[in-house]
């Protein structure tokens, strides 16, 4: 049995598809990538990404788990962090002024292992993933009662979100290239993105 409702999943679901659609290093190199091998280039990349994000949501929360074991009046304050995150991101996102993106070399070496590895590296390679993830879960869920079933779902669930939007991406990349190669359209999706990410972070304020 998993103590997750739906709600929980839905609306940590689409709080992780806002952040995937924010370009960032790993949408660069996927869309070079793209353009240097097809879809090829891209699925490794993406796969290695998956595999990196299941692995930090799934420490931190066993290290909340942790923690409100040892404090648990804790939780009520992390609630409060995670909306603290949110609208840091979403204000951040909003005014941040919008910069040409390269990809780093190192992210488009042409290979299949190549490309894994370097998805994986992207993700693996960044603990302070581990602190965002930290940040943010106890907002979305009652870490207090969460099972190893519901850590490996919400694992899953983290690693499936930007996985699926990183395959569309690669296939969709010819319409993709335009909207990241345009500094005007990128500054819109931010602010969007940014927006609504304040949203969220009031929604869990309201609903928690």
């Amino acid at each position: 049995m998993f103590a997750l409702s739906l709600s929980e999943i839905g609306l940590y679901s689409f709080a992780l598809l806002l952040l995937f659609i924010t370009p960032g290093p790993v949408w660069v190199a996927l869309i070079a990538r793209s353009l240097k091998s097809g879809f090829a280039g891209a699925w490794p990349l993406a796969l290695g990404v998956a595999l990196g994000d299941i692995c930090w949501p799934a420490l931190a929360l066993l290290s909340l788990g942790q923690i409100v074991s040892l404090h648990g009046d804790i939780i009520f304050w992390l609630r409060y962090i995670a909306v603290a995150v949110f609208a840091g991101m979403g204000i951040g996102l909003y005014l941040a002024p919008v910069q040409p993106l390269q990809a780093q070399s190192k992210l488009t070496k042409e290979g299949v292992l190549a490309g894994f590895l370097a998805g994986l590296m992207v993700i693996v390679g960044n603990p302070k993933a581990m602190l965002f993830y930290i940040g943010i879960l106890p907002g979305f869920f009652d870490v207090s009662r969460l099972q190893i079933g519901d850590i490996m779902l919400i694992a899953l669930i983290s690693a499936l979100v930007p996985f699926s939007g990183n395959l569309i991406l690669g296939l969709a990349v010819g319409r993709a290239r335009q909207l990241i190669s345009s500094v005007s359209a990128r500054r819109r999706l931010n602010q969007v993105s940014g927006v609504i990410l304040i949203l969220v972070g009031g929604l869990i304020l309201v609903t928690t």
